[in-house]
């Protein structure tokens, strides 16, 4: 009899820290119910000494070995604080908890080098050793090697929980990276997903550059942004990167959009006769953002249900332009399909924490480019 059949708790955690590297988000699932529900949530923001750490690490630069192998044990120290503090709350034990499903925190994703690669740092064995539990980490090592991009993950979860047999749904994540899931009715089409391209991640570090002492560190409602005006040229050029008209499968990272991509575009489009204020790039930023994903929602489907997540969701200014861009789409949140936005993604490794305790294939070949489904991770021990 194996170590999963001998317990009789069906609780895992999910852990999830995004490329915003904002902090911790973590989900407790119970999955003796059916369907599975989550128990509680927890955050745990990053300091800014964390955030500039991790942040530095998203591009090319010195001793980046050093840094990253200090940091994976730093954050893994931080992940435990995390969940033992959460623990605490929830007056549980360690043993109580089936897996932790770590993500871990990306620092590096380049699915289309020649020899393929994705990084994520917060060291699944030293989580193990600290909290007692078992950690199902390093999730996206297989599906490259199976020639995917590794990426996105989010969808054979997705299709779990939101899939519509009256209309098509487009999952749309709004995080650093803006990513989509595409369910479609008619069953003879496949479900795809792929990331559009930026989410937050330019929006936040344009503002942290103009208000570096705000203690959030971002444009929060999007309230700064929408005192500026677009400017349809620079979005233009923008829009105008190879990366968007890439074909599916594609992924991307903050390795590629990040504030010297914006600054490239910027020094190309500027001239004598034009000068643009912060609050215009900042309003021309979201409107890249939007336009990005609506330009794919109205490609995929002529009309259904947008389901809006992540971090994006909760800015009033990107929904409604999301809204004015895709007309024959009615907006939703995941809260109106009984799911809490803010424990999504932590709830999908938890989710693929027991996929690999059950043998469940955690990818969507269609979706990753992979040249087979599989189950998805591997397990640490304590």
């Amino acid at each position: 009899m194996t170590q999963q059949e001998q317990s009789p708790s069906k609780l895992y955690i999910g852990l999830m820290s995004g490329t915003s590297a904002d902090g911790i988000d973590l989900a407790l699932v119970d999955f003796s119910k059916n369907p599975h529900q989550l128990v509680a949530s927890y955050y745990q923001a990053y300091d800014d000494v964390t955030r500039a750490q991790i942040t530095s690490l998203y591009t090319p630069s010195d001793n980046e070995i050093d840094r990253a192998g200090a940091l994976d044990k730093l954050l893994a120290q931080q992940f435990a604080d995390a969940i033992n503090n959460f623990l605490l709350n929830e007056q549980l034990l360690p043993k109580d908890i089936c897996a932790i499903g770590n993500h871990g925190q990306t620092i590096r994703h380049r699915p289309t080098d020649a020899q393929p690669f994705t990084l994520q740092i917060g060291c699944n064995q030293t989580l193990a050793c600290i909290t007692g539990i078992d950690v199902v980490g390093k999730f996206r090592d297989k599906d490259i090697a199976l020639g995917g991009q590794g990426a996105p993950l989010v969808p054979a979860y997705h299709q779990e929980i939101f899939k519509d047999d009256k209309q098509d749904v487009n999952i749309v994540n709004i995080g650093g990276i803006s990513n989509i899931t595409f369910l479609p009715v008619n069953q003879s089409n496949k479900i795809l997903g792929f990331d559009t391209g930026p989410g937050n991640a330019l929006l936040d570090d344009w503002y942290r550059l103009h208000f570096p002492d705000c203690p959030i560190g971002i444009d929060l409602d999007g309230k700064w942004g929408a005192t500026g005006v677009v400017n349809q040229q620079l979005l233009n050029s923008m829009l105008s990167d190879a990366y968007f008209a890439l074909p599916a499968p594609k992924s991307t990272g903050r390795e590629y959009f990040h504030i010297e991509w914006l600054r490239s575009h910027l020094v190309a489009f500027a001239t004598d006769d034009i000068e643009l204020m912060a609050q215009d790039i900042q309003a021309t930023l979201l409107a890249l953002t939007c336009q990005s994903i609506a330009d794919i929602v109205k490609q995929l489907s002529s009309e259904g249900e947008i389901v809006l997540c992540g971090g994006g969701a909760h800015n009033p200014l990107l929904r409604q332009q999301i809204s004015t861009l895709c007309p024959d789409h009615k907006v939703v949140t995941p809260q109106d399909k009984g799911v809490d936005n803010d424990s999504l993604e932590a709830l999908v490794f938890a989710w693929l924490a027991y996929a690999y305790d059950h043998n469940i294939n955690g990818n969507l070949p269609a979706v990753t480019g992979a040249s087979k489904p599989t189950r998805l991770g591997l397990k640490f021990y304590p």
